[in-house]
């Protein structure tokens, strides 16, 4: 701490990201990242944009981004907001549209960087307990409130509510912005973009880190009534009008326009994810359901830290989280197939 810190500094948690180590022949399954490259297409777009036009800012509006974008989704350019990964437009969100006089709420497991927004934007909060069976439930949000925000899938659990859970959620809250946050939607959730036609208080935030294998390019985006986009935009160019480089551009326009590349993609992480959970669930785990790219596990007779650290020891890195109800947990990232039959031979090993 120094004495030039400000007092905004001096009363911050920041948050401490997915840990990146630099082991020899390191099987990674704790940042769930795509365990397959992005579309080769993305690739020469990057080498065709690689040249003397980097001298040049790029698109302050993203243009081709947002048609691209509005295009898959089957909404207008004007509904689309686009940023430095689904991080900085969640922040936004955050600063623009769930800073009222009520406490915005979000479930008591989820992102622990939701508070650390808070934190950072003077933003009230109260946090919601998932069920028993670590599930989000929509009445349990029926109470005043400044906003709502919550993951879908749901993350670490990785359980997803379907389309008419979120509904009720909107149609009970009409004054209030609610804010889906779909990083792990396309490997087995239910988008909630269709209801923007219909409710104006709803913002559904996606990445390109995760289904689309861009997590080295930080690229996200937001769909919603063009009242909260303008409200995105606003903040946007308050703070930093060139948020996506020449390079993020146009490997996110390749990428949301290769649909060929993304469904063989997140279809191998589906079938990896099933595949797992059965291998999981005969060695003892008890597995939540997952429409995510990971799954939730814990073993009822090994503690889970000791899991982690004896994975560690052969080179195999998951995510343990250290905090009330879910400290018996290991969050899996689903890798290849090879990468899930290593962790499985690894658990097998431990076991003896």
């Amino acid at each position: 701490m120094s004495r030039y810190w400000s007092a905004v500094v001096r009363g911050l948690t920041p948050y401490v990201p997915g840990e990146q180590p630099k082991l020899p022949n390191l099987v990674k399954l704790n940042t769930n990242e795509n365990p397959y490259g992005p579309s080769p297409k993305v690739l020469e777009a990057l080498r065709e944009e690689t040249g003397d036009s980097l001298r040049l800012y790029p698109d302050p509006n993203a243009d081709r981004l947002k048609e691209a974008v509005a295009a898959y989704c089957s909404v207008v350019p004007k509904q689309v907001f686009v940023g430095n990964g689904s991080d900085e437009v969640l922040a936004h969100a955050f600063l623009g549209l769930l800073k009222h006089g009520q406490p915005v709420l979000f479930p008591d497991i989820t992102y622990s960087f939701y508070p650390v927004y808070c934190g950072l934007y003077d933003v009230a909060y109260e946090t919601v307990p998932l069920t028993e069976a670590f599930e989000i439930r929509p009445a349990d949000y029926s109470r005043p409130n400044g906003g709502i925000i919550f993951p879908n899938p749901n993350a670490p659990t990785g359980r997803a509510l379907p389309l008419a859970a979120i509904e009720q959620m909107l149609a009970a809250n009409p004054d209030s912005v609610v804010v889906v946050d779909e990083a792990y939607v396309d490997f087995g959730g239910e988008t909630a973009i269709p209801l923007v036609a219909k409710y104006p208080n709803l913002l559904v935030v996606q990445t390109l880190s995760k289904s689309r294998s861009l997590a080295g390019l930080r690229v996200g985006f937001a769909v919603g009534h063009e009242d909260l986009i303008e409200a995105l935009e606003r903040v946007k160019n308050s703070f930093n009008s060139y948020p996506l480089d020449r390079l993020a551009l146009a490997g996110a326009v390749a990428a949301m326009e290769d649909r060929e590349h993304f469904e063989q993609t997140r279809q191998a992480v589906i079938r990896s994810r099933e595949a797992l959970m059965k291998e999981l669930a005969a060695l003892g785990f008890e597995v939540l359901p997952s429409a995510a790219n990971f799954v939730f596990a814990r073993h009822p007779r090994r503690d889970a830290g000791e899991l982690a650290a004896a994975l560690r020891s052969r080179s195999i890195i998951v995510r343990h989280f250290r905090q009330p109800r879910i400290e018996q947990f290991l969050r899996i990232t689903v890798g290849t197939d090879a990468q899930c039959q290593a962790l499985i031979s690894a658990l097998r090993e431990i076991f003896g």
